[in-house]
C-alpha cells in the first residue's frame, strides 16, 4: 500500500497526520493483536524515518512506531515538560538540545556496546560521556565544489580553510548566514576551534570578503550545482545528495575539520523502556546503521562496521587520516551557537560590503610591494579588518555564552558596543591603507 505523504510545512498538522496514520495502522491489524505504541520525537526527514519504522516493526510485530515531527526548539520545549508529551525516544540532528536536556534529567541511561560503537572519531567525542545519549549519525563540514567551474576560472581545488581566503577566490564562494542557517554556527565554530579564536575570526572575515552570503541552508550547494559559484561552504550530505543525483557537485573535507553527530536517547518518563531500548538497539545495530547509507540519505553511520561492503563512492570517516580531524570540543561548540549567530550578523552580515572592500584593498596593497614600514602597516590593517569585538576569554566563558541562548533577550547595549568597536577598527584599517596609497 502506498505510504501517505506528510505535510512538513506545518509541524502541528504533520503530528496530527502521523497520529492518524498510527490509528489507521492499528485498525488494520488483526483484532486479537495487541499493539504497543512507541512515540519517537524527531526532525529527521520522513524518507529516513519511514524505513526505520518499517524495518523495526518487522522485528517487533506487536509494536507501532509513531513519529512526532518537531523542530529543535519545539522538541526541546516538549521534552522539558514534566510528562515529556509521553515521548519514549528523542532522535534528531539537533545536537545542541541533547546536552541541555541531559542536564535537565530528561533522559535515561542506555548501555551501548563500546566494542561496536566507539563513541569517538579520532580524538573527537561523539556520544555522551555519561551514556545518556548516543551518536546515531555523523555529518562532515567543508566545501561543495564544481570542479569544471574551478578549472574554467583557473582556480585550484581548495584543501584547507585558508585556501578560501586567497585573493584569487574573490567572488568565487558562497557561505551561509550564521543567524539564518542551522548548521552554519557549527561550521564556523569548527574554523574557530581549529585556528584559535582570534586567528579563526580573522580567517572567517577574509573568507567572507571573498564570498556571497546566503540565508538558505541549501544555498551554497545549489549555487555550486547551478554553476553560479565554484565553491560553497556547507555540510556534506547536502552536497552528496546532489552528487548522487548526477549533479556537478563534489565535496572536499579540509584538513582539521570535524564530523558532528545527530543523537538518539530514551526519555526519562517513558513507560515502554524495553521497547525504547530495543529501538535504540536496532537504530545503532550494523543493519540499522546501514539503512542510512543509501543515495537518498547520504548520511554517515556512527558505527565503523556499518561501512563494510559500502559503495565505492561512500565516505568512511573512520578510515580518514588523522590529519583530517582535531579534538573538536562539542560542548563549547553547542554553547557558542547563539553567540556566533549574533556576532556573525553584526560583524559580517551587516557590514559585508565594507569587509569585502577592505580585504580587496589590502590584497591590492600587497601586490604593490613596499618597504618594512608599509609591511608593518599592512599587518596592522589586516588585524583591524579581521577584528572580533568578542575576546577569546569571553568566547570560552559559559556564563557569557548563556547570554545568547535567547536571541530576543540579548542586551542591545552589547551589540551597540560591538558595532562601535568594529566601526572604529575598520576606520583605522582604511586610514592605514590610505596612508600607504590604497584608497578605500
Amino acid at each position: 500500500m502506498a505510504r501517505k505523504s506528510i505535510d512538513r510545512s506545518n509541524p502541528s498538522r504533520r503530528s496530527v497526520l502521523l497520529g492518524a496514520l498510527a490509528v489507521s495502522s492499528a485498525l488494520a491489524r488483526p483484532a486479537h493483536a495487541q499493539t504497543t505504541l512507541l512515540r519517537v520525537v524527531t526532525s529527521f526527514p520522513e524518507e529516513l524515518t519511514a524505513r526505520y519504522e518499517q524495518e523495526f516493526e518487522k522485528l517487533h510485530p506487536g509494536a507501532h512506531v509513531q513519529f512526532i515531527w518537531k523542530h529543535s526548539r519545539d522538541a526541546s520545549a516538549q521534552l522539558s515538560r514534566a510528562d515529556q508529551g509521553e515521548a519514549d525516544v528523542y532522535w534528531a540532528p539537533a545536537r545542541g538540545n541533547f546536552p541541555v536536556l541531559r542536564d535537565q534529567g530528561a533522559f535515561r541511561k542506555y548501555e551501548a556496546d563500546r566494542a561496536a560503537l566507539p563513541a569517538k572519531l579520532g580524538d573527537q567525542r561523539l556520544s555522551d560521556r555519561t551514556g545518556m545519549f548516543e551518536a546515531f549519525d555523523i555529518a562532515g563540514y567543508g566545501f561543495a565544489i564544481n570542479s569544471e567551474l574551478l578549472n574554467q576560472r583557473g582556480l585550484k581545488t581548495p584543501a584547507v580553510w585558508r585556501d578560501l581566503a586567497e585573493p584569487a577566490c574573490a567572488d568565487q564562494i558562497v557561505m551561509p548566514v550564521a543567524g539564518k542557517v542551522g548548521y552554519a554556527p557549527s561550521l564556523y565554530d569548527i574554523v574557530l576551534q581549529a585556528e584559535g579564536w582570534d586567528e579563526g575570526w580573522a580567517l572567517l572575515s577574509r573568507i567572507a570578503g571573498n564570498a556571497q552570503l546566503t540565508p538558505s541552508g541549501g544555498g551554497p550547494a545549489k549555487a555550486v550545482k547551478d554553476g553560479r559559484a565554484p565553491i560553497g561552504l556547507t555540510i556534506d550530505f547536502i552536497a552528496q545528495s546532489a552528487q548522487a543525483n548526477g549533479l556537478p557537485v563534489a565535496f572536499v573535507y579540509p584538513e582539521r575539520t570535524a564530523f558532528l553527530p545527530g543523537h538518539i536517547a530514551i526519555t526519562a518518563t517513558t513507560r515502554n523502556y524495553e521497547l525504547a531500548s530495543a529501538f535504540l538497539d536496532f537504530a545503532l545495530s550494523q543493519s540499522g546503521q546501514k539503512l542510512m547509507m543509501d543515495a537518498d540519505n547520504s548520511r554517515h553511520p556512527a558505527r565503523p562496521d556499518a561501512y563494510e561492503a559500502k559503495a565505492p563512492e561512500a565516505v568512511d570517516p573512520f578510515s580518514m587520516p588523522d590529519s583530517a580531524f582535531f579534538a573538536y570540543d562539542a560542548e563549547i561548540g553547542r554553547m557558542r551557537a547563539g553567540l556566533l549567530a549574533s556576532l556573525f550578523d553584526v560583524a559580517i552580515t551587516e557590514r559585508h560590503s565594507r569587509i569585502a572592500t577592505l580585504w580587496r584593498a589590502i590584497h591590492a596593497a600587497d601586490r604593490k610591494g613596499a618597504g618594512e614600514e608599509a609591511h608593518s602597516g599592512l599587518n596592522e590593517a589586516r588585524r583591524l579588518a579581521g577584528f572580533s569585538p568578542v575576546s577569546a576569554r569571553d568566547a570560552a566563558d559559559p556564563a557569557f555564552l548563556r547570554r545568547f541562548i535567547d536571541r530576543d533577550a540579548i542586551d542591545p547595549a552589547l551589540t551597540r558596543q560591538w558595532r562601535s568597536s568594529l566601526d572604529e577598527a575598520h576606520d583605522k584599517a582604511a586610514d592605514i591603507l590610505a596612508r600607504h596609497g590604497t584608497a578605500i
